[in-house]
């Protein structure tokens, strides 16, 4: 935080200035207006009273226009502050995804971009800027109350260190793992709340819907008793703090009325002695909320740190080597990789070879590491051992730009987002440069065309959230558009029938197979059912290359793929029968 803080410190400093103007000001009108009416109680002539009049008005008009300036200037910098900071989670996230996040949850992420960095701004407004600015007018009012009499300064100094650093630390110590709880249990119901809202229809159908619903209550619960342990220590410290600056105020009403019996102290400054330590409370009134805050966004900070510090499941090199014309041949040879804190390889050994136009299929069981391929391919997650390589001169992928690679491989996932726009923004994400016949193209080559140009609005339906408006297949095909439509020369289509009932999934792996006929393609898939189209199928099963060859030649050998073909047929059968 201080690192990122760092090209707002002269904002900041100048807040802290404004800030310890605007207390002292207040100090300084309380103090004035108790000289000014003790001296009016004498009724000398007004031109006596003309100075203390005009510092009266000057310190209530300097109080409001210095807090206001306070409040603008450092609202700004925290600001700017934040939106580097965003800035830098963002883009933490953008690399670390998705291999990174495998085990990140949708609405944890939503919590520690949004919730989690927008607590960062208490540490600077409601801890940072206001400790220093009670610090430097608890010293000056001290300073200022000993010079007109040493016992009240004693009393003053004991009473703001008592207010301003024993309270805030008692109120810390028993908000300490009450605050620290706060952010985690935040993010705990942002998440059941984004699951419980984007899985209704799938929950409903369940009959899981109440059990979610009372999760989110439960949730919500804890959340709750969290935050009003959080306000009883905020009340607890407010008390304190209130009692010690009426303890203080009347010792220093004690001192000052001893002095002014002893000779030591003009009648007239009694009432500077007893004002000046009650204004001074303001500057400390609010340390044992901001002792709590400084706890609550320390654990923030922690969450994002959690996120930003995560180890890069690829390294970008320092000097990238220049981006090869052409990918082909893009080479995998004896390829080893795993996820970060894994300890068995997700992938061991295994070499794949993509020339233009050839197409392979990678079947094997979940967990056999398709998925992983496709992040390597993509350099989404670099390899541990063995070597990839593009292009005639077989350049190193690890040694070129990230961008550079997925300009060359293109991924059409199984979970590929859907926004909620048109049809037509949802294509053009691909190329924003295409034009309405190229979009056509596309959705025809997708087998969507058709359906397209019967809809009232064409291209500019709109499909909502996560594309709620389309069924399954046609949020798979839409996204298969897309991804033709990028024209990446060599496409990786990862569990493109994921999900679907047994028709549509074999209709939908019939027609991409047909769309990307010419097109250098790895498709990842679950489905055997149409693979006689590719030129090869690749068997993964534990992370390793099992078995490989044509379909034909892989169905009639005893085999893995043999075994995986006879299981789904009988399924097929299975459910035909129940049908």
């Amino acid at each position: 935080m201080r690192r990122v803080a760092r090209p707002q410190r002269s904002r900041l400093a100048l807040a802290l200035l404004l800030g310890a103007l605007a207390l002292l000001s207040a100090v300084g009108l309380m103090a004035t207006s108790g000289w000014l009416i003790s001296r009016a109680s004498q009724q000398p002539p007004v031109l006596y009273l003309m100075v203390a009049v005009t510092a009266t008005r000057a310190f209530g008009i300097g109080r409001a226009v210095f807090r206001y300036a306070e409040r603008l200037v450092s609202h700004d910098a925290v600001l700017r502050l934040l939106a580097d900071l965003r800035v830098t989670v963002h883009r933490r996230l953008e690399r670390l995804a998705p291999a990174g996040l495998r085990h990140a949850r949708r609405g944890d992420l939503l919590t520690r971009l949004v919730t989690d960095v927008d607590a960062l701004q208490d540490y600077f407004l409601r801890w940072l800027l206001p400790a220093s600015v009670a610090a430097a007018v608890s010293l000056s009012a001290t300073v200022f109350t000993a010079w007109l009499l040493p016992e009240a300064g004693a009393a003053l100094a004991a009473g703001l260190l008592l207010a301003g650093a024993a309270v805030p630390a008692l109120a810390a110590a028993v908000s300490r793992r009450t605050e620290r709880r706060l952010a985690p249990a935040r993010g705990e119901l942002t998440t059941r709340t984004v699951d419980l809202l984007t899985g209704t229809a799938e929950l409903t159908v369940a009959g899981a819907l109440p059990r979610r619903i009372e999760a989110v209550r439960a949730a919500d619960a804890a959340l709750t008793r969290l935050a009003a342990r959080s306000s009883a220590v905020t009340a607890l410290g407010g008390g304190l703090s209130a009692l010690a600056a009426g303890l203080t105020v009347t010792a220093a009403a004690w001192a000052g009325a001893a002095a002014v019996h002893d000779g030591r102290l003009g009648g007239l400054l009694m009432a500077v002695v007893v004002l000046t330590p009650l204004a001074s409370f303001e500057a400390v009134a609010g340390m044992p909320q901001a002792a709590q805050y400084r706890q609550r966004a320390r654990r923030s900070a922690e969450r994002v740190h959690e996120v930003i510090d995560a180890p890069a499941p690829v390294r970008e090199p320092e000097h990238p080597l220049p981006e090869p014309a052409t990918p082909f041949p893009l080479v995998l040879t004896g390829l080893t990789a795993r996820h970060p804190g894994q300890e068995r390889p997700a992938l061991a050994g295994v070499d794949l070879t993509l020339t233009p136009g050839r197409r392979v299929a990678v079947v094997g069981p979940s967990g056999s590491g398709k998925t992983t391929l496709a992040h390597v391919l993509l350099r989404f997650l670099d390899p541990g051992s063995g070597s990839y390589t593009l292009g005639p001169d077989a350049a190193d992928a690890t040694a070129l730009d990230g961008d550079a690679v997925r300009r060359a491989v293109g991924l059409c996932a199984q979970d590929a987002h859907v926004f909620d726009s048109s049809l037509r923004e949802n294509l053009r994400l691909a190329r924003p440069s295409a034009t309405d016949e190229d979009l056509h193209t596309a959705l025809a080559a997708a087998r969507l065309d058709a359906w397209v140009r019967e809809l009232p609005e064409g291209l500019d339906t709109l499909v909502g959230e996560f594309g709620a408006r389309l069924s399954g297949g046609q949020r798979r095909r839409l996204a298969l558009a897309r991804a033709l439509l990028a024209d990446f020369p060599v496409l990786v289509l990862d569990e493109p029938a994921e999900h679907l009932d047994l028709a549509t999934a074999d209709a939908l792996t019939a027609d991409l197979l047909a769309a990307t006929e010419g097109r250098t393609t790895v498709l990842i898939t679950h489905r055997l059912a149409g693979l006689e189209a590719v030129d090869e199928v690749v068997v993964l099963d534990g992370g390793r290359v099992v078995q490989r060859g044509p379909y034909r030649e892989l169905a009639g050998a005893d085999g893995p793929f043999r075994r995986m073909l006879e299981r789904e047929r009988a399924t097929e059968e299975l459910v035909g029968a129940r049908r």
